[in-house]
């Protein structure tokens, strides 16, 4: 299998790394993520990741806290994830460095993105964490962020659901499967893609969006060398 794109960020969420136990990490899962990126690795493509918090902490949790305040506990959950890919990663003998939208150096670098392009020419994978660093703004957000900022090839959508449906399928068992779809049809039918910011600005800067299951086999690989799988999502 040959690589069709040279650059991606995979973007994964948190609901994805706790499987059907709903809340924490499962190894089983991650391990299986890690193999994937491994594999990839090896290709020669350049990764980086954009890790989602939910399985920590997710929104205001049905409290009725301040938003910039539950923001930043979201933001603060994707660094525990990120921490984790990065020991998982490493373990199998492949570098990473962890770059943070807030500042923490004593566990990660701040995001630079200079720094960011020398890691990735030197091989390592680059796991960006907490979104943008500004509340009212998603991790998609954040992945179509660094997606732009790193000029990467593709954004890759790793989600409990196999794409883009017209519906939503759990709740209407008629829902179909949609190929392929322009970012202003996303926008103009209402589809659950990804937020309406981030799926702007991925149309803003023509970057494609593969949204794919995560649960299928080798997804990543799959999707990283060009197979049919889940939805693409582009300007045309």
């Amino acid at each position: 299998m040959q690589p069709k794109y040279k650059r991606i960020i995979l973007k994964l969420s948190g609901e994805a790394l706790a499987g059907e136990k709903g809340f924490g990490l499962d190894e089983k899962i991650i391990a299986r993520v890690v193999d994937q990126l491994i594999r990839v690795h090896d290709m020669g493509v350049e990764i980086g990741i954009v890790l989602g918090g939910g399985n920590f902490w997710r929104g205001r949790q049905g409290t009725n806290m301040d938003r910039t305040t539950a923001d930043h506990m979201g933001m603060l959950a994707t660094v525990i994830n990120s921490l984790a890919m990065q020991d998982a990663i490493e373990q199998r003998g492949v570098p990473v460095r962890v770059q943070t939208a807030l500042n923490m150096v004593s566990v990660a670098e701040p995001f630079i993105l200079r720094k960011a392009l020398r890691h990735f020419e030197l091989g390592r994978v680059v796991i960006f964490a907490c979104g943008t660093g500004n509340p009212y703004c998603s991790t998609d957000t954040g992945a179509a962020l660094r997606t732009a900022e790193t000029n990467a090839d593709v954004l890759l959508l790793a989600k409990n659901i196999d794409g883009v449906y017209d519906d939503d399928p759990k709740k209407n068992p008629n829902a179909k499967k949609i190929d392929r779809i322009t970012h202003m049809e996303v926008i103009g039918r209402g589809l659950k893609a990804m937020d309406t910011t981030a799926i702007t600005m991925c149309m803003d800067n023509d970057i494609p969006v593969l949204v794919f299951g995560l649960s299928e086999e080798d997804a990543i690989v799959r999707a990283i060398c060009g197979e049919t799988i889940g939805t693409l999502i582009t300007a045309k």
